[in-house]
């Protein structure tokens, strides 16, 4: 099971501002939120964890050619 963070950690982890990351999830270039009820959503840790990951090896395969 997966830890579930808010919304104010998703921005620090990612220094994405607000809309900077919903213009992502809409494009499904970052993960979906999980609705936790009419006013709620978090997002998966793994899955934010994951998606840095991805980027930092994107970066890496960039430079290394």
């Amino acid at each position: 099971m997966s830890t579930l963070i808010r919304l104010p950690e998703v921005l620090k982890l990612t220094g994405f501002k607000r809309s900077t990351l919903y213009r992502a999830v809409s494009m499904l270039h970052f993960p979906r939120p999980v609705k936790l009820g009419a006013r709620a959503s978090a997002w998966s840790l793994t899955e934010v964890e994951c998606w840095i990951e991805g980027c930092l090896a994107e970066r890496d395969a960039k430079v290394s050619r």
